[in-house]
């Protein structure tokens, strides 16, 4: 079989390339607004964003062209140097008092490993479910499984990235699902989540005191730690005005009062769902979600359509891997889960977020458009 071919180009889903070029738009308006500078929509971040979605395109459309069953080849190629990446970072300086990123010298570029990291994981999961399908249910499955995500669950925890880190649970739920895991495993996975998840919601409605709790929690955290998960925080409070302000029509493009001029903190970057609802109203923010649906549906789609169960596997941990992004967003900034540094998929400015999410959605059409080959 070919590795890679351009003939699968005219199979891909027009409907997701459109929905891709909608969402970069919107990405485009706000970030243009929330830098805007001497009357000029081409601002330094919007041109440096535009060049990130031109490079995005490029890895899409190689991704696309790559037969993803060869993926299984440089999995564990792959693994390893995400490990390997992931542990050097607490050999460099921090940036902003965390180990996330890699400086490129003389680039003025900073390298992000923790959103490839995550891409990895699905790859590694698919790989290993796959493999061991006829002892799928067997603990020393579970076991593997267990390695394969709590080393870099536990590496980007320490960064620390409790955001990303979380984002490979449900990654790891979902894939254990489709691939018929050890069910009891599956059973404590999700009653796990779910326990965190509504002590999470009851924390975040003041149900659960956060002064409180602070005696218990610091027992095992940091103070600063803790303070993370402080539901009345600036940027917390911030992030929802910005919504509020909005109200149903929006304040208008370039004609906010509140996000453009510095009073949301990370307009741009973690905020940019804020921002863009105080100028786009609930109406605008109506739009986006449908688009954000539709990619999703779509993803999920292809995991219903893949011919073998590793296309499956692969097309249901993307769309996850998709879908969390864009809940936990929006949920840290309507106040449900603490500011983690979650990247809204393709509207958030940062070339890592932008780079990984094109690969994700070129492995997906990949899958897509060799859905007849066998």
């Amino acid at each position: 079989m070919n590795m890679w071919s351009h003939r699968y180009f005219n199979r891909i889903d027009l409907r997701f390339v459109l929905i891709i070029f909608c969402l970069m738009g919107i990405s485009l308006l706000v970030l243009s607004s929330m830098t805007f500078d001497d009357d000029k929509f081409l601002t330094p971040v919007v041109k440096s964003q535009v060049q990130w979605f031109g490079i995005g395109w490029v890895v899409f459309f190689f991704c696309a062209g790559l037969d993803y069953r060869k993926l299984r080849e440089w999995t564990w190629i792959l693994y390893a140097l995400m490990i390997l990446l992931l542990i050097g970072l607490f050999f460099t300086s921090p940036i902003q008092n965390v180990h996330r990123w890699y400086r490129i010298p003389g680039l003025s570029l900073s390298l992000q490993p923790s959103e490839y990291a995550k891409l990895v994981v699905v790859l590694s999961l698919g790989w290993m479910i796959e493999k061991r399908a006829e002892r799928a249910a067997s603990l020393s499955t579970v076991f593997q499984l267990g390695l394969i995500v709590g080393i870099p669950f536990l590496l980007i925890l320490k960064q620390p990235d409790l955001g990303t880190a979380l984002v490979l649970y449900p990654i790891t739920l979902v894939m254990c699902y489709f691939g018929n895991v050890h069910r009891l495993f599956f059973r404590i996975l999700a009653y796990t989540g779910l326990v965190l998840l509504l002590f999470v919601t009851f924390f975040y409605s003041n149900m659960i005191s956060h002064e409180k709790m602070r005696p218990y929690f610091t027992k095992v955290l940091k103070e600063y730690q803790y303070e993370r998960l402080n539901p009345n925080t600036y940027h917390q409070k911030a992030a929802q005005t910005a919504i509020a302000i909005g109200g149903v029509w929006g304040s208008g493009w370039h004609k906010s009062e509140f996000s453009s001029h510095g009073w949301l903190p990370a307009a741009h970057t973690d905020s940019v769902f804020s921002a863009y609802a105080e100028e786009f109203g609930f109406f605008g923010v109506l739009i986006m979600l449908a688009l954000f649906y539709a990619l999703i549906h779509l993803s999920f789609k292809i995991a219903s359509v893949a011919k073998d169960s590793y296309g499956r596997l692969l097309a249901s941990g993307l769309a996850v891997y998709l879908a969390m992004h864009i809940m936990v967003n929006i949920a840290m900034m309507c106040g449900f889960l603490p500011i983690s540094g979650v990247p809204l998929v393709l509207v958030t400015y940062g070339g890592s977020s932008i780079l990984a999410t094109m690969a994700a959605l070129g492995v997906l059409s990949s899958i897509y458009s060799r859905r007849f080959m066998f």
